[in-house]
């Protein structure tokens, strides 16, 4: 997903949405909300980038329960789904022998259950089951997540040898399942939706400990909940370049936001882009003119899926897709083959009538 940001970039006007364009996540993190002093935030990193937390805090109360209240859904959501760690569930089924069997919390059936589903749904445009193509393309754990990547495509046969033995179809699932059997060789991948899952777990924890309004994110993918102290929504900037005027700024109480697109992950060969969103369906990066979508839906985990899932199948497939499932959308293309030079001008936003209903001014 999109490495994107909430925090107030600085130099940035007093009473400014949150900042979701692209090249803004390069302001440092932890800045503080500054046009409300009742509006406090918290900062980390997790999972190759970072966190942000704001809440509503008029009586001033100390914050220690809530960072102590991410840092738990954290931990646990990495024990669990990470691919970044040896001793992770999904690391140690993906190390089972053909036959090899895993029981699975609550937690992980949950997220492998919305990947199953949204697989199904999409004929394959998001596929858990990736996990290998997804290492051969260099985008899986390395030791450096934030280095450039090493811009070495693999061989065509060496792709289709990985998909061949990979597939969602390969892995019987029913929904409640709790248990997965390793049919031989296969490497589940869960981020294209536990970075939504956590956001998820994060936002429903704060409120359960009586946080009543508050956005939190992870990479960009966010989710809010309540008001602000002045009564107001949220107001989230979503674009892709830094002229204010080209951003498109949504307000929200309830409900979570992910974007997926290449401007933020990607590598170049000879003049080509390979995007790290991988077809599922071919085993090789999307080729597309999609530069970027952004989902809302009222559950975190479900918008970072279908992100990619839209993403995926490209503007034309994705609108009908989105269309048929009522999903609200908004998706950029790039400007022309020139969108990586400075200042490039930003494509025009096309919505779904979801999200232009969700989002009426």
């Amino acid at each position: 997903m999109s490495a994107l940001k909430a925090a107030t970039p600085p130099g940035e006007e007093a009473g400014a949405p949150a900042d979701f364009s692209a090249r803004r996540w390069q302001a440092p993190a932890g800045l503080q909300h500054r046009h409300d002093a009742r509006v406090h935030q918290l900062s980390g990193e997790t999972m190759g980038t970072n966190w942000s937390l704001r809440l509503a805090n008029p009586e001033f109360a100390s914050l220690d329960g809530a960072r102590a209240s991410v840092q738990s859904v954290l931990d646990l959501v990495i024990a669990q789904m990470s691919n970044w760690e040896r001793d992770s569930l999904i690391s140690r089924f993906n190390g089972l022998p053909p036959g090899g069997e895993m029981a699975l919390p609550g937690e992980f059936a949950q997220v492998l259950d919305a990947a199953m589903h949204w697989a199904g749904r999409s004929g394959g445009a998001i596929d858990p089951t990736m996990g290998a193509l997804v290492s051969l393309w260099g985008f899986g754990p390395r030791p450096d997540p934030m280095a450039p990547h090493a811009g070495i495509p693999p061989e065509s046969a060496v792709i289709d040898e990985q998909l061949a033995g990979a597939g969602f179809a390969r892995m019987p699932w029913a929904p409640g399942q709790r248990h997965l059997v390793q049919p031989g060789g296969l490497r589940l991948d869960l981020c294209g939706i536990a970075k939504g899952f956590a956001v998820d777990r994060v936002a429903e924890a704060l409120a359960l400990q009586g946080w009543t309004g508050g956005l939190f994110e992870i990479g960009g993918e966010l989710r809010g909940w309540g008001e602000k102290p002045d009564g107001k929504d949220w107001q989230i900037r979503v674009g892709t370049a830094d002229s204010a005027p080209e951003a498109m700024v949504v307000g929200m109480r309830d409900g979570a936001l992910a974007t997926s697109g290449d401007l933020w992950h990607h590598f170049l060969v000879d003049g080509k882009r390979y995007s790290h969103t991988i077809d599922p369906r071919t085993g090789r990066p999307v080729e597309h003119a999609l530069a970027s979508v952004t989902v809302h839906h009222a559950e975190c985990m479900h918008a970072d899926a279908l992100a990619t899932v839209l993403t995926v199948l490209g503007l034309r497939e994705g609108m009908e897709f989105a269309v048929a499932n009522d999903i609200a959308a908004v998706f950029r293309e790039h400007a022309d083959e020139g969108w990586v030079a400075i200042g490039n001008p930003l494509p025009q936003a096309i919505v779904t009538p979801a999200w232009k209903a969700r989002f009426a001014s």
